[in-house]
């Protein structure tokens, strides 16, 4: 008996979703065999499905079957709720599962279509935070479809989600921009695998290495592709890592805004949507300065009659350097678990939920131009601490300790989605606020702009601002409100 025959498969859920895997698992047959569907729905069960027997209910499972060490559970359920999720995971970890998968959320794929190819295992932001809003992710969307879409920052982590998204939902052609080699074949290689495996249309995939900090390539590369809309997600995010490079992040995260917003108006785009992000409210950091900045940048376009627009969210779950992924590997060398403060909260969203609510958002025909999406309620970061060792099998303090650690430079301790100088409303459409921002620079954006250049581009007329970062917080502080440079700045 082959490995695949001895490898048993249990695919929760008997419903579209989990039929559709059963019989792809069944044409490849080298994955494993399914053994049986476990399902609660009393009319399915003790019924045979595709040759394959429904065994249930749920909360009966453990004394149903015998798992051995290598079978595995497939969770077919894209429309279940977090508690829903929850209250499956246990069951299955109280049956001894040790290999449990998940396949996307109803926001991920178009209405019940999924693929082998999108199950991934579990992980606790599918069981921890609040049940993402659904979204029909093929109305949504219908705005791209047949359309050319360039995503900057597709390498990274809601740049890729909105590749994925595109790409099942019928965009005609994806440009994948991003300056980082590896992280754009990475996802120009997952695109081309997930359309070999049957996901989404024939979109034409072309990946675009490229740097947004240098104009003349900015503005040839869009005049050249011809893009119905842009998705402008690329920036320098870390806020400790910024403060300790905080003319770069000017650079990259202003001054590549500028550039880009500069080319696709001159390219007749029709559509940019900037993505940013809630440390762009009231900013006391040098990065939510920067995100402050590329803001106005897009909103003064819009004061001359162009319709450019800002989706703004809080914190995503499972993004590269986020707090989960550190919570996991603290964890996995059996801690200490770091958290700033007891008090420390902040807004989360998964990134699936954030990248389609951007797309729909992105849709919208709304009087203003910056949005923000609904991010429920602030979630207590030792809280989630506690849960997310839970969810390890491990006791919080008595097997892994937590540890305080204090505010790092720059962080807040509780973030706000708008600040007192916007005045938010809602929108006619749930999930999403509309937003209209006051004037609140101290100077005209040209004026300040102008200021930044020679510090962030070498100006051989004025060679002593260059790199200069004690003139470059100076500068931030004396023209944003709530920015204060520190006592002391080091020049260089």
């Amino acid at each position: 008996m082959g490995w695949h025959e001895r490898h048993r498969i249990y695919i929760i859920g008997a419903g579209i979703a989990g039929v559709s895997i059963c019989k792809e698992l069944k044409s490849k047959g080298i994955f494993g065999k399914v053994v049986a569907f476990l399902d609660d729905d009393p009319a399915k069960i003790g019924k045979l499905i595709d040759s394959v027997p429904v065994i249930g209910p749920l909360d009966h499972i453990s004394g149903l079957i015998n798992p051995n060490p290598d079978d595995e559970a497939v969770i077919a359920i894209p429309s279940g709720t977090k508690d829903q999720l929850k209250r499956i995971y246990s069951y299955l970890k109280q049956a001894r599962f040790s290999r449990i998968k998940i396949i996307p959320r109803i926001s991920q794929i178009l209405e019940d279509e999924a693929h082998l190819i999108q199950t991934r295992e579990v992980n606790p932001q599918d069981l921890l935070i609040r049940t993402p809003h659904k979204v029909n992710l093929k109305q949504s969307i219908s705005y791209l479809r047949n359309k050319r879409v360039l995503i900057t920052g597709a390498g990274g982590s809601i740049g890729s989600e909105l590749s994925r998204q595109l790409l099942s939902a019928g965009a005609q052609r994806l440009y994948l921009f991003g300056h980082g080699e590896n992280s754009i074949y990475e996802i120009t290689r997952e695109l081309k695998l997930l359309q070999e495996e049957g996901v989404g249309e024939k979109a034409t995939i072309v990946p675009v290495l490229g740097e947004l900090q240098d104009s003349d390539f900015v503005s040839f590369i869009i005049n050249r592709l011809k893009a119905d809309a842009v998705f402008h997600t690329a920036a320098h995010k870390h806020v400790p890592l910024l403060e300790e490079n905080p003319v770069e992040a000017i650079k990259n995260n202003v001054f590549g805004t500028r550039n880009l917003v500069l080319a696709c108006l001159k390219a007749e785009i029709s559509r940019f949507v900037l993505i940013s992000t809630d440390k762009a409210v009231e900013p006391c950091n040098v990065y939510g300065v920067s995100k402050f900045l590329a803001e106005e940048i897009v909103l003064e376009q819009n004061k001359r009659g162009r319709h450019f627009m800002i989706v703004r969210f809080g914190n995503v779950l499972g993004s590269r350097g986020s707090i989960v992924p550190l919570f996991q590997d603290q964890i996995k060398k059996g801690g200490p678990v770091t958290v700033t403060s007891p008090e420390i909260a902040r807004y989360f969203m998964t990134i699936p939920e954030a990248a389609s609510l951007v797309l729909k958002a992105a849709g919208l025909d709304l009087p203003t131009d910056l949005l923000v999406l609904d991010m429920g309620q602030p979630v207590n970061i030792k809280e989630l601490a506690e849960k997310i060792i839970t969810f390890y099998g491990f006791e919080p303090e008595r097997d892994i300790k937590i540890d305080i650690v204090g505010l790092r430079p720059g962080e807040k301790m509780h973030e706000k989605l708008f600040a007192e100088y916007e005045e938010a409303s809602p929108s006619p459409f749930e999930n999403i606020m509309q937003i209209r921002r006051s004037e609140v620079l101290k100077v005209s954006l040209d004026d300040l702009l102008t200021q930044l250049r020679p510090i962030c581009f070498l100006d051989k007329a004025n060679p002593e601002a260059f790199r200069n970062r004690q003139l470059l917080k100076n500068v931030l502080s004396q023209t944003i409100p709530y920015y204060k440079a520190g006592n002391y700045e080091p020049p260089y």
